[in-house]
């Protein structure tokens, strides 16, 4: 039994495949799941402290109480949240995690894009 930790976009169309993608890929039990719109675009950018401090907050649960040892961000095609184009996106994921393996010390940090058919692909 195991966990890992998604901090992914509220969209619902990108929930069960990042959820499935991670269980498989992982052999985890459990992801716990952190939504807000567009949350690669506010890691990168950093601007909302207030967002970006209660999203390392529920982070630092998942890793603390429930002992995830990694940590994926998520960006997705036709993003509400965020409507960058997907290489925009790329760079903004990038950034996500510079900024979290800072804040998150030895454990790993992925990221991924979902496409315009809802399939996973690992950055």
């Amino acid at each position: 039994m195991g966990f890992c930790t998604v901090v992914n976009c509220m969209d619902g169309r990108v929930q069960l495949p990042v959820i499935t993608y991670l269980m498989d890929l992982l052999g985890v039990d459990y992801v716990d799941s952190i939504t807000e719109p567009g949350p690669i675009r506010m890691l990168a950018e950093q601007e909302d402290v207030g967002a970006i401090r209660s999203i390392v907050h529920r982070i630092r649960i998942s890793t603390e109480k429930h002992g995830s040892k990694v940590i994926a961000v998520v960006g997705h095609y036709d993003c509400a949240g965020n409507p960058m184009p997907r290489q925009v996106q790329r760079e903004q994921t990038l950034k996500a995690i510079e900024f979290l393996s800072k804040e998150f010390p030895g454990i790993e940090i992925m990221g991924l894009w979902v496409d315009e058919k809802w399939q996973v692909h690992r950055i």
